[in-house]
């Protein structure tokens, strides 16, 4: 297992990477409705907000190894899914 740090560090890098990656799809590519950019933005930050408070506070009662394997695996999930969300952008 990763150290807590670590982790946040990585979660921070993926989700300013999507966002960028948002921005630069709504400059240089098809022009898609600025409500759309907005909303994939806003959920990038939600999400990056909910996974560096679940590393900040683990849930008692769970194996801190088996806790943290769920949450990057469902992180990568949501990963997934905003980068296809990215993609499907115009």
């Amino acid at each position: 297992m990763a150290k807590r740090k670590d982790l946040k560090r990585v979660i921070n890098n993926i989700c300013t990477d999507l966002t960028a990656e948002v921005v630069a799809v709504s400059l240089y590519d098809a022009k898609p409705a600025e409500g759309n950019v907005l909303a994939i933005i806003d959920s990038i930050i939600k999400m990056r907000n909910n996974y560096i408070r679940r590393i900040s506070h683990v849930e008692p009662g769970v194996p801190a190894s088996k806790y943290f394997n769920d949450l990057i695996e469902s992180f990568n999930n949501d990963t997934i899914e905003v980068i296809d969300q990215i993609s499907n952008l115009n």
